[in-house]
């Protein structure tokens, strides 16, 4: 059998679906008028917002406050030439309410790095689009015989 690669758009359902599974992504934003890209730990909330813990003095708290992003995570097997790459556009904030700061303190994420005064910062998912790349089985055609004579 022979492969085809076979990219495909993910519907918002298969997105957020896929972002469950991983633990990290990347957050895409503006640093000094420049792209800027930050490897971090997330969780989804129910509202399907991306959530990120980190220490109040980061940079990424006072880079993304109130701004749009982007956040991307993927999953991809380079042997079998596969995966999947989801991508949520919008804008972010960090979270004041001290009972949502006591809910996520509860339910979201951790931050990988130590910090005594953990602050949340929501993404909300405003768009969201998302493709695999898979491959799909086809039976090889065997080649034409001459014909005898």
């Amino acid at each position: 059998m022979s492969r085809d690669n076979d990219f495909r758009a993910l519907d918002r359902l298969e997105c957020l679906r896929l972002l469950a599974k991983v633990p990290v992504g990347r957050v895409v934003y503006t640093r000094h008028a420049l792209p800027a890209v930050l490897p971090v730990n997330f969780s989804l909330d129910a509202d399907s917002s991306v959530l990120l813990c980190t220490a109040p003095n980061s940079e990424l708290v006072r880079a993304v406050e109130g701004v749009v992003v982007a956040f991307e995570a993927d999953e991809f097997d380079a042997e079998n030439r596969s995966g999947w790459s989801v991508v949520v556009t919008g804008r972010a904030t960090v979270v004041s309410s001290s009972a949502e700061r006591a809910r996520l303190s509860q339910t979201g994420p951790r931050s990988w790095m130590p910090t005594p005064e953990p602050v949340f910062v929501r993404i909300d998912c405003e768009m969201i689009t998302g493709r695999e790349l898979g491959h799909r089985q086809r039976p090889e055609v065997p080649p034409e015989q001459p014909p005898d004579g």
